[in-house]
């Protein structure tokens, strides 16, 4: 699989992946996509968006720093700065396209990054708030890429977000939930991690193999390769090594088995963190594929 995109990396229906892989093609096309950051998308690809596969909504699941570094990147006229940022919505909309609505989730919030900061030392817990004080964004997360994220690896990390991030994912699934946000995009920086962990429970929740969602989350090792080195640069700067910049090939097999063992099974932790039966059911109505 190849985006159909010349400009937005990443990109699939996931309907569709999941169905490849799964006789019974358990899930509606059309409906939910993932992808890596569209904001550099090409007039003709943001029209495509819109014309062709009629997105009504994008879950942009980036932290603040990341916005205000890809809103510097791209030179667009954000009223922000490290020093000094605005709201999240603030800093995005300069990075947004015309015509869909935008939902920023900011899958690393607070309990997130209460969760990593206790990892830390005292000494690097006030090297931290002295980088984020004066407007050191980037140079604070690099103490948590060092001494923290590094040690827990991309699965540590995201058995991690499952179990911090539930207000996240109940703010996901709200729209999942919400058949007005259909079709619905959702992304981070690559479209793997963060994206691949919601779009994951989403499958779950919709009757998709494990085996179909590992072969949907690994699409990304080769949809991401053309920009490799670039996000490379990236990782380093916030301390983290190169395996960041691809997909681990357990990590699907065991997130599940984390749900399964900690929460009872997907339906379970979802209700947990606040996505009731009920609305369960309208994510299922709004994803999977009714059998006449």
């Amino acid at each position: 699989m190849t985006t159909p995109f010349a400009s937005i990396l990443n990109f699939r229906d996931v309907g569709e992946t999941i169905n490849s892989q799964m006789p019974s093609r358990p899930m509606l096309t059309g409906r939910l996509y993932r992808s890596a950051r569209p904001d550099g998308a090409s007039p003709d690809d943001r029209r495509r968006l819109l014309d062709e596969y009629k997105i009504k909504t994008i879950v942009d699941l980036r932290t603040k720093t990341e916005h205000i570094q890809e809103a510097k990147k791209r030179d667009v006229k954000a009223k922000s700065s490290e020093a000094a940022p605005q709201t999240n919505k603030q800093v995005t909309e300069a990075l947004e396209i015309p015509g869909i609505t935008y939902h920023p989730i900011n899958f690393n919030g607070n309990a997130y990054s209460k969760m990593l900061i206790k990892q830390l030392s005292w000494s690097n817990t006030f090297k931290l708030i002295g980088h984020m004080a004066i407007g050191q964004r980037t140079q604070g997360i690099k103490i948590l890429g060092d001494n923290v994220m590094t040690a827990r690896g991309l699965i540590g990390l995201a058995i991690d977000s499952t179990d911090a991030c539930g207000l996240e994912v109940r703010q996901f699934f709200e729209l999942l939930a919400d058949e007005s946000s259909l079709p619905l995009m959702v992304h981070c920086t690559q479209g793997k991690d963060r994206t691949g962990l919601t779009v994951l429970m989403a499958v779950l929740l919709c009757g998709g193999s494990v085996e179909a969602a590992e072969y949907d989350y690994m699409l990304s090792q080769k949809e991401l390769l053309s920009e490799r080195e670039e996000r490379l640069v990236e990782i380093h700067s916030i301390g983290l090594p190169d395996e960041f910049a691809g997909c681990d090939p357990d990590l699907v097999k065991k997130v599940y088995a984390h749900i399964n063992e900690k929460y009872g099974s997907i339906e379970q932790y979802l209700e947990g963190v606040g996505v009731t039966r009920d609305m369960q059911q309208k994510v299922k109505h709004n994803l999977v594929a009714h059998k006449s």
